[in-house]
């Protein structure tokens, strides 16, 4: 696929530290090998899964690193720009462009609220510091200062802001967002949503860490709801959907790793003061795992 057009299941990978700090880059590298042997379309790190709130630049600058080498340009890789400043986050996409990344998942961290003027002035810096797609990155249950429609509809203007990843739980939003940016920019789903009610809507496909675990059930969904098979695309959505709702009883992070524990991926815990996933949690995830045929 072009490394430009972005659609289809783009995991939200993780970030596999050993007890040092230092990025454990075979399993990093052998994840992204698998996921894309399985079908994915992209691959995405230093979203939510990959806990970039929670590393050093020189962490997320070697998971970038590791991925964009794995990669091997066989698929694009979109890498998790965040930061409280815009000085900061030009600096972070020009050096993942720089490194070799197809495109910049555009996340705004706040402590203080921002207005929507501010909002709007740092993802249209982002956009304006690289040549590279821009996905922009909503999610108010997380996010202290969110995307409100009117700036969404601004940034759709910009022109190389192709892409949003919305994460909330109100589709109705999503079909809101995708009638006012009138084809200018393209909507992912959060595996928060049911994502094949996203496709029936308008939706290009998803970005969300249960696929770094179920990559080819997630890609098999996707194709049915390319084909426009809706009834069998929601029999193969329900497992999935049980599977989401096993990691939304936990930590996110914690979950994405356990799960790639139980299928001998050495990914680590999630970094402190993030609990590692319990054993009543490990047994859930293995439960859903089991049942739609990952393990």
């Amino acid at each position: 696929m072009s490394t430009s057009d972005f659609h289809g299941v783009f995991p939200y990978l993780v970030s596999p530290l050993d007890d040092s700090g230092e990025v454990r880059a075979e399993v990093l590298a052998r994840l992204c090998d698998d996921l894309i042997a399985a079908g994915v379309h992209g691959l995405t790190p230093l979203g939510s899964t990959g806990e970039f709130a929670y590393l050093s630049w020189a962490q997320r600058r070697r998971v970038v690193e590791v991925v964009v080498a794995a990669a091997k340009a066989r698929v694009p890789v979109v890498a998790g720009v965040a930061s409280t400043t815009i000085a900061d986050a030009v600096s972070q996409a020009r050096e993942f462009e720089r490194m070799g990344c197809s495109g910049i998942l555009a996340i705004l961290e706040a402590y203080f609220p921002i207005a929507d003027d501010g909002v709007f002035a740092y993802f249209k810096a982002i956009a304006d510091a690289v040549s590279l797609p821009v996905v922009l990155y909503t999610n108010p249950n997380f996010q202290r200062s969110d995307l409100s429609l009117p700036v969404i509809e601004r940034l759709s203007r910009v022109p190389n802001i192709r892409y949003l990843k919305d994460a909330s739980f109100n589709t109705g939003r999503l079909l809101s967002i995708i009638e006012r940016v009138g084809g200018r920019m393209q909507v992912f789903a959060a595996s928060a949503h049911i994502p094949a009610c996203v496709m029936l809507i308008g939706g290009v496909g998803w970005m969300a860490g249960p696929a770094c675990v179920a990559p080819r059930q997630s890609v098999e969904l996707y194709q049915l709801c390319r084909s426009g098979d809706w009834a069998a695309a929601m029999e193969r959505q329900r497992p999935l959907w049980a599977l989401n709702q096993a990691f939304a009883k936990y930590n996110l992070a914690a979950c994405i790793k356990g799960g790639l524990e139980l299928q001998g991926y050495a990914a680590g815990a999630p970094l402190p003061p993030q609990a590692p996933l319990s054993p009543e949690g490990v047994a859930d995830v293995r439960r859903a795992l089991v049942a739609i045929g990952a393990l």
